[in-house]
């Protein structure tokens, strides 16, 4: 259940894709390490380019796209030298035969990242500053007759924004400072960097007054601090400037505006950009792109770059202007690396493999140097496009060019393994990190860490974090949801709490990470472990909760049905200092709207709006639905009037939802108004809508109609639905169409897809029309299917086999039920009683049970079931359900009793029957009709006639009340007791009895009275 907001899931943040990071790599310098099994390369093709370092000079280069990738490179044959003759091509095919990727042993340990060391008064002006915050001081103590060079370095030495321009002002406060365009740039980055856009704007202003003019550095900077800010169009804006003033981009700054416009997924544009440059002109196209701010025309950062533009002019003097007109004319290559791995990129980003392929032979034409960079690029663009075998040989041509791999290739290389399901490759890459003298980085644990999770390997991950943890190293809070997604799909509640618990111990995590745990629980309906996890944040110090939270919280509650919960925790949001939001209001109406608490959705809808929110299509079309549901159909016409007021467009969900309320109402001519506007809006009829018309028309007995509808679905993909099928199988039983009805049937069979519906509506046709032995075959397939699993479903069955008198079968079907704990409701029962009748029971017994049964009598359900498992001969689960009638310190009622001396006499037990009858007399319970015919019964199978004798005698005497069934009972007890001249008086006496209108105060009675007595005493 979404609740009508993002799902705040563990995938947003534990299970995100790694590209970006793994992308983010440093160059190890080469080392000369050695493959543990270099694989052989085949001479072929791959990509157009050779890596082998060969003269281009005289090559021609044609390449061709194939579905593999495989670029031809025809090349002529080349003379190297006067020692021998050597037919080379211009490339090959990278591809790797070896079975183990091939790894380095090791690679160099040099940190790319050292400190950098400064000599003179540096160090110790450095030091001071960043022990002392009062800046001003120590550059009055050291600052004096520093040069240009010195300030440039304490300038860009400083942690913050603020202290850079606290430095900044000072220097510019002294004398003999010169304002130089290097000094502006440290700030100007400083200020990009930190998003301070007003300080930016007056620094701009302040240079252009002093008379200190950009160059391409200050652009290629500006550019950059805008483009991580993700203001790509304000960033490409500063190229627009730089035009105006006269300054052709360098090649740095091109390559910063491609790598801008490459991380914002304007890949076209980053390539026409790219290409006028080589042919040495700049044309931007800023019409069509979309602004950093969102919807807005004009953001408040363009508008600040706006002014920004309006300050300084052109660069004076005709020099300038000569030497950019001659750069524009000219024709250009780039010939620095990271432009080349910046293109390669954003190639491979776009898709355009082939593109990407041609810049790196390119780079190899040009002579220009490979890095770990390049390879790591190139490596993740064959990958991730599905080219594996092609990284895999990318990494041994790199080893063979004493390029060293870094730890981002791993990176790269396991979670490409781990992409396509190699997962042992993926966790030996792993390894291999600290193997060749490198070290995992914060990606390669959570990439690892990810792998493990998403396979539930339990012990693996414990394994990983017990590795982490021995080397100092904390696990990324952006891995923790994933991990506890892990426990809890496995039921390791408690390992989920206490992995929680250790890893928020310094100081806990960011609320997004805490949305993301409490989302894990959520999903899996557990609240309470929701909970603890939402209210635990409160006793971190400093922890308040978000709206998010609050939202997630919600969801929770939600999925339990805790609706009151849901409800107190939102009324209490406000006390907190969190105010509802879209997504609260939107999940609180569907959650309300789904549980049928109509009446609290209506008010939060109205509060909604009141508060200027607006609701979304899908909160409308669950409160729609929800009336619809209850039958208040009205109310849910209302519901989409106001959501047409409100401009929110409805979708196949409202439509279907409003087509199905009154197709379930009958109303057919309504369901069709809106079945008609749904198609007018442009929306497709899908199977939902059609399969609610067909109920339309089937309540309505509208056959023609249906049936051209179900003959429209059947042009559908995968054809009609069982919902619709199902429903035309029961307007052909309706309408007594057994063949037609039939043939559907036999379709949904065939297909593997007929549900206990279809079975249930065959069987009770077959039993309507007397097709008794029909109905019997489905109820056995039914059950052969598997599809008699719920109450429902054996009671269907069951009342199949009672209408067909294999009253056997009802009592095993009884048995399954009880077995599978699934207790009998009021319709089973109501077949249950129908089995009593049937069976052979007393209607006097029939009608006590079920009298006991409707007030809800205690014994009465296991009374009910224990009866007719004696009555349809299966004596032993009988007696055993008996057993609780006879425990001593139980009090029962009368029906209770009469079960116990039946059951008991039926299965031959004749003492223990006799047993339940003291034992009800001993109870103070007066014996009604029903035991006399139960202790008869006991009385004949056990030859005791006197005891029939006393009974009857006692209905003789009006001692008991004249009742047929008893006179049957003492019938049939004599006939058992192998009297049948008994019998035959009995009967004569019944006779009388019932065709008599007065009995009782007869000359004539009295006589036959005394004949029958001397009968008796023979």
């Amino acid at each position: 259940m979404m609740l009508g907001c993002q799902s705040y899931g563990s995938r947003e943040l534990g299970q995100e894709r790694f590209q970006s990071s793994l992308m983010q790599t440093h160059v190890f310098p080469p080392s000369p390490s050695k493959l543990l099994h270099k694989p052989p390369v085949r001479a072929g093709v791959f990509l157009g380019f050779s890596l082998h370092n060969h003269n281009p000079s005289n090559r021609q280069h044609h390449y061709y796209t194939g579905q593999n990738l495989e670029i031809l490179v025809n090349s002529h044959t080349q003379k190297q030298n006067s020692s021998g003759g050597t037919r080379v091509f211009a490339g090959f095919k990278v591809q790797s035969h070896s079975k183990t990727l091939a790894f380095p042993t090791k690679v160099s340990s040099l940190n790319g990242n050292k400190k950098k060391r400064y000599g003179g008064v540096l160090p110790s002006i450095l030091r001071s500053l960043e022990s002392n915050d009062d800046v001003e001081k120590i550059l009055v103590e050291f600052g004096a007759n520093l040069s240009p060079k010195e300030q440039t370095v304490i300038l860009k030495e400083q942690r913050n924004w603020e202290r850079v321009v606290r430095v900044f002002e000072w220097f510019k406060s002294q004398k003999e400072y010169v304002p130089n365009v290097i000094h502006y740039n440290v700030v100007l980055r400083a200020l990009g960097r930190a998003q301070k856009w007003d300080e930016l704007r007056l620094q701009w202003i302040e240079m252009a007054k002093t008379g200190v003019f950009p160059t391409n550095n200050t652009y290629g900077m500006l550019v950059d601090v805008y483009g991580k800010a993700g203001l790509v169009k304000e960033a490409v804006l500063w190229i627009k400037h730089m035009r105006v003033r006269g300054i052709f981009p360098d090649e740095v700054t091109m390559s910063t505006v491609v790598r801008v416009l490459k991380d914002g997924g304007e890949y076209d544009r980053a390539d026409r950009f790219y290409k006028d440059w080589c042919m040495g002109r700049i044309e931007l196209d800023l019409d069509s792109m979309v602004d950093g701010s969102g919807s807005e025309p004009v953001s408040f950062k363009h508008f600040l770059s706006t002014e920004l533009f309006r300050t300084g002019g052109r660069i004076p003097g005709s020099r300038s202007l000569t030497s950019s007109l001659e750069s524009e004319s000219s024709i250009r290559k780039p010939r620095l690396t990271s432009t080349y791995n910046t293109l390669i990129d954003m190639y491979g980003k776009a898709g355009r493999l082939e593109d990407a392929a041609n810049v790196f032979g390119e780079m190899l034409k040009s002579g220009v140097a490979m890095d770990t960079i390049t390879f790591n690029t190139m490596i993740f663009t064959c990958g991730s496009h599905g080219h594996l075998a092609e990284a895999e040989a990318l990494l041994a041509k790199m080893e063979e060019r004493r390029i060293s791999p870094d730890t981002k290739t791993y990176n790269i290389f396991l979670s490409l393994y781990a992409e396509v399901g190699d997962i042992d490759k993926s966790l030996e890459c792993y390894r291999k990190i600290r193997d060749v003298g490198l070290y995992p980085d914060l990606v390669t644990h959570r990439a690892v860490l990810h792998v493990l999770c998403q396979r539930n390997m339990v012990r693996d991950v414990e394994i990983v974090i017990e590795d982490m943890e021995k080397s100092g190293v904390r696990i990324d809070e952006h891995s923790v949801p994933g991990v506890v997604k892990m426990y809890v799909d496995n039921g390791l509640l408690d390992h989920a709490k206490l992995f929680v618990e250790k890893c928020q111990k310094d100081g806990g995590f960011l609320s997004k990470t805490y949305v993301a745990i409490i989302d894990v629980y959520a999903e899996k309906g557990l609240w309470v472990e929701a909970e603890a996890v939402f209210f635990g944040k409160r006793d971190l110090v400093g922890k308040k909760w978000n709206v998010m939270e609050y939202n997630v919280m919600v969801k929770a509650y939600g999925k339990a049905k805790l609706y009151d919960k849901a409800l107190s925790l939102f009324k209490g949001m406000r006390n907190h200092g969190a105010w509802p939001d879209e997504c609260t209001y939107n999940s609180l109406i569907q959650m309300f709207s789904k549980g049928d608490l109509v009446d609290r959705a209506v008010d939060l809808l109205s509060e909604m709006q009141g508060m200027g929110l607006k609701p979304n299509c899908l909160t409308f079309s669950a409160l729609i639905a929800c009336y619809a549901r209850l039958g208040q159909l009205s109310e849910a016409v209302g519901v989409y009037q106001k959501m047409l007021s409100t401009g929110v467009k409805p979708n196949e969900v409202v439509y279907g939802a409003l087509v199905n309320g009154f197709a379930e109402s009958g109303k057919v001519e309504e369901a069709l108004k809106y079945f008609q506007r749904m198609e007018e809006s442009g929306i497709s009829a899908n199977q939902i809508v059609l399969t609610s018309l067909i109920k339309a028309y089937g309540k309505a007995g509208c056959l023609e109609a249906a049936t051209l509808l179900y003959d429209r679905m059947r042009g559908f993909k995968g054809g009609p639905d069982i919902v619709a099928s199902n429903s035309m199988i029961n307007l052909y039983a309706v309408l007594g169409m057994v063949s037609e009805a039939k043939s559907v049937f036999e379709d949904l069979r065939k297909e593997g897809l007929a549900d206990e519906v279809s079975f249930a509506t065959m069987m009770n046709l077959y039993k309507s029309t007397g097709m008794f032995d029909d109905a019997v075959r489905v109820a056995e397939e039914m059950k052969e299917s598997g599809l008699v699993k719920d109450c429902a479903s054996f009671t269907m069955v069951m009342a199949c086999y009672a209408a067909s008198g294999q009253l056997r079968k009802c009592g095993e079907l009884l048995h399954e039920m009880v077995t599978r704990k699934l207790l009998p409701d009021s319709w089973t029962f109501k077949v249950l009683f129908t089995v009593l009748k049937k069976g052979g029971l007393s209607i006097e017994a029939v009608a006590q049970l079920e009298s006991s049964y409707q007030e809800g009598k205690p014994y009465s359900r296991q009374a009910v079931i224990t009866s007719v498992f004696s009555v349809v001969g299966m004596h032993d689960l009988a007696l055993e359900f008996c057993k609780v009638f006879a425990k001593e310190d139980l009090k029962l009622d009368s029906f209770a009793y009469n079960v116990a001396i039946y059951v008991y006499g039926a299965a031959g037990k004749i003492d223990k029957a006799l047993n339940m009858s003291l034992k009800m007399h001993d109870d103070d319970l007066e014996p009604d009709v029903v035991t006399y015919i139960n202790l008869v019964g006991c009385y004949g199978k056990a030859g005791m006639v006197e005891g029939v004798k006393r009974i009857y005698s006692q209905l003789k005497s009006a001692e008991i009340e004249q009742n047929e069934s008893l006179y049957r009972a003492i019938i049939d007890a004599y006939k058992s007791a192998n009297r049948p001249d008994l019998a035959n008086l009995a009967s004569q006496e019944m006779k009388f009895v019932l065709d008599s209108e007065q009995y009782a105060g007869s000359e004539t009675g009295d006589e036959f009275d005394e004949s029958f007595s001397e009968t008796e005493s023979s």
